[in-house]
């Protein structure tokens, strides 16, 4: 097993990788903020993406998981690694008509034990969503794991297990000081996807 990493080492990886960005971004949640957390960089290094899911892993414990279930397109990478450090199965949930659902044949069985699994996290809309669609296949959706937890109140019910808490401010759209600067904004996440 890979060494685990604390606060201080994860925060680093994201640095090195130059996943921290500044500016204005429209999150996936619709909300506003100076800085971005761009995942897919550190996702580039498939050492380093073992090294994060063995250190979810580490941190999940002994929870019996049987299936590893994350949202398109951000979670799929570090989902999958967490399945495979875990050993068990893996599906992802994808829009379809701008709602969450699981394709290409991907089920979950009636009492599987389901781990969450997200880069990072703001509000957890898209993870709510597909909570959801493992309690409406009978499954038990256990816990939630991330990479980074950016802050905030978390639209879905089950126990959360960050790698790291990021606090990020983040403002409603019309409460944005940058918007009212006329900052440019960027869109850099995936929520668009498959509208």
């Amino acid at each position: 097993m890979t060494a685990a990493m604390n606060d201080h080492e994860v925060l680093g990886a994201l640095q090195d990788a130059d996943a921290i960005l500044t500016g204005h971004f429209s999150l996936t949640s619709g909300r506003h903020s100076d800085r971005y957390v761009q995942c897919a960089r550190v996702l580039e290094d498939p050492a380093l993406v073992t090294r994060l899911a063995g250190a979810i892993v580490e941190r999940l414990g002994d929870r019996g998981i049987d299936l590893v279930a994350a949202p398109a397109v951000g979670g799929i990478i570090i989902g999958f690694a967490v399945a495979q450090a875990l050993g068990v199965k893996f599906i992802f949930s994808e829009r379809e008509g701008g709602a969450m659902t699981f394709r290409r044949g991907f089920d979950v069985a009636p009492g599987e034990r389901v781990l969450v699994v997200e880069d990072v996290v703001t509000t957890g809309g898209s993870v709510a969503e597909v909570v959801e669609l493992v309690r409406s296949a009978g499954g038990d959706p256990v816990a939630v794991a991330s990479l980074i937890d950016r802050g905030g109140k978390k639209a879905f019910d089950v126990e959360f297990l960050p790698l790291l808490k990021l606090e990020v401010e983040s403002w409603a759209p019309d409460e944005c000081r940058l918007c009212a600067e006329q900052m440019p904004l960027y869109a850099p996440g995936s929520r668009s996807l498959g509208k």
